[in-house]
């Protein structure tokens, strides 16, 4: 196949006028050609003149001809990238493999270990993805919180209550990342995915997406337990030797002859991350960042990505903003949600946490990201492995307190002024969850604060507007990443043999995609050391 990057077209264009640029570019003929799309973005930098820029793969007669007449460094040969399934060890497993979480990094586990015939089982807390659907919907409805089905825990993660942005910066020459797209759309998620620039799937297609997933893994032997939490494990000589789990239903406690645990929790999970810790699990901690969700009006992001020319008339932009400062602390822009909304995430009773979301349509009117700052080691305790968890908490609880439970909110000028706002400005709040006014300073630490007025300031050099008075500001978001990680070694292990640490909670992805990677790959190694079940 040929390979064709840097191909612009005109905003306003079909496929046949796409067809016919390629057919010009190879000089040859258009009704012999085939096309895939690898990617499409959109460059704006020369604004009003917009264009999608698109790299494609074409199949046509005399390929290789072809080729050695071209002359253009953006014209070349393509193979597309194909994961292929590792081959089985011959070590035999003395019992099923036990995969704890099912989010992302849990579900592509479980799902290798499927397809190569290891019939996993497979344990998440949570519940299947239509109960915690409404599980979500009443807490966010009248405040009643299930801590075990949330938008944190259950079928999906939390990326499910949270856009499903799948861009990743992971390098990937084995095609894994890939195979997790083509994997989504398989279960029903919008064949796009596979070539936008920025791919996302949405809350409310995801959710169908989990529950096909879920019959299919089930269908190829894994055993799925909802409603069961890990509670701890037993081993000899260093091995793992079983597991323990409890029923959220009844509170019986079962245990699983195992000596394979892959351990992929959410980093919500933070009775897990201490149960494991006082079992003796390596672990250390790892950089973070916390700060608020920020909204504004989709309507000055669209035009100052794409000029008043084609605001709303394109999908709902995103953005990115990153500063560094004067000892070292960054403030940057996270899980950024064109048209979305502002979600209370918390999982914890009495401790408030925000997170960003968006529907398949991203049509909210209003776009929000988490404008997060970096944590240093003198913000908490760095030498405790543990001490990030023990940061997060105090400021989730300092933020329940603040409004009783609900979303506390505060204007971004008034925030500077350190007074709590009265109303809204130009425009108000979309959130899902209560939401009141309350003064949001006094939650991080002064230097924090300090750096987050300073980053919104030079934001708004970089994207008009962007550090207005009335820019409503929603506390706190404090779960970006991993606080924690569980060592592991060359082959995946953990310090105790047959104990794998796996994906975003266990400190090893940043995302949707990452971890479903991460997932992979640990099932990789397991896959290369034993033999499938007989």
């Amino acid at each position: 196949m040929i390979r064709i990057n840097q191909l612009k077209m005109p905003i306003e264009h079909s496929r046949k006028d796409l067809i016919g640029k390629v057919a010009s570019i190879l000089k040859t003929d258009a009704n012999l050609l085939e096309i895939e799309v690898i990617k499409r973005s959109i460059d704006s930098r020369k604004k009003p003149d917009l264009y999608y820029v698109y790299s494609v793969a074409v199949r046509c007669k005399d390929e290789k001809k072809i080729l050695n007449k071209a002359k253009s460094k953006d014209i070349s040969f393509y193979e597309p990238k194909i994961y292929h399934f590792p081959e089985c060890g011959k070590e035999k497993q003395t019992h099923r493999p036990v995969v704890v979480g099912a989010g992302p990094a849990g579900l592509f586990c479980a799902l290798l270990l499927s397809e190569m015939g290891f019939c996993p089982i497979l344990l998440e807390r949570g519940k299947p993805v239509e109960e915690r659907q409404t599980d979500v919907l009443r807490f966010w409805e009248n405040g009643v919180l299930d801590p075990s089905s949330n938008v944190v825990f259950g079928e999906g993660g939390a990326g499910t209550f949270s856009d499903g942005k799948l861009n990743t910066s992971v390098k990937d020459p084995s095609g894994k990342i890939r195979y997790v797209l083509e994997t989504f759309v398989k279960f029903g998620a919008d064949s796009s995915i596979l070539y936008e620039n920025k791919p996302h799937i949405g809350t409310d297609v995801l959710i169908d997406v989990m529950k096909n997933m879920r019959n299919f893994l089930i269908n190829k032997g894994c055993e799925i337990h909802f409603s069961s939490q890990f509670v701890g494990f037993e081993t000899n000589n260093g091995k793992l030797q079983s597991i323990s789990y409890r029923n959220l239903k009844n509170q019986t406690v079962s245990h699983l002859q195992t000596n394979i645990l892959v351990i992929a929790p959410g980093h919500g999970a933070r009775d897990t991350f201490d149960l494991l810790y006082q079992r003796g699990l390596f672990m250390r901690s790892k950089p973070f960042a916390v700060g608020f969700r920020v909204e504004h009006p989709q309507s000055m992001i669209d035009a100052f990505a794409y000029g008043n020319q084609y605001a709303g008339k394109l999908p709902a932009s995103p953005y990115k903003v990153t500063s560094n400062f004067p000892g070292g602390r960054g403030v940057y822009s996270f899980c950024m949600c064109p048209g979305g909304y502002v979600v209370n995430s918390s999982s914890e009773e009495k401790r408030l946490v925000v997170n960003g979301m968006s529907y398949s349509g991203r049509n909210s009117k209003r776009a929000n990201s988490a404008i997060i700052v970096s944590i240093q080691p003198e913000d908490y305790d760095a030498q405790n492995p543990l001490g990030g968890l023990r940061f997060q908490e105090m400021l989730e609880t300092k933020t329940f307190e603040l409004a009783n439970g609900k979303i506390p909110q505060q204007l971004f000028g008034d925030y500077k002024k350190d007074q709590v706002s009265k109303d809204y400005g130009d425009y108000d709040s979309c959130t899902k969850g209560a939401r009141a006014f309350a003064n949001l300073r006094g939650i991080l630490p002064k230097k924090m604060e300090e750096s987050f007025i300073a980053g919104m300031e030079h934001f708004g050099k970089i994207i008009p507007k962007f550090d207005r008075y009335d820019a409503i500001l929603s506390g706190t978001e404090t779960r970006t990443s991993s606080p924690v990680r569980i060592c592991r070694d060359e082959a995946f292990e953990s310090n105790i043999k047959g104990l794998y640490p796996c994906g975003e909670g266990a400190g090893y992805a940043g995302g949707i995609t990452s971890a479903a990677v991460d997932g992979m790959k640990v099932a990789e190694a397991i896959i290369l050391k034993y033999a499938p079940m007989a």
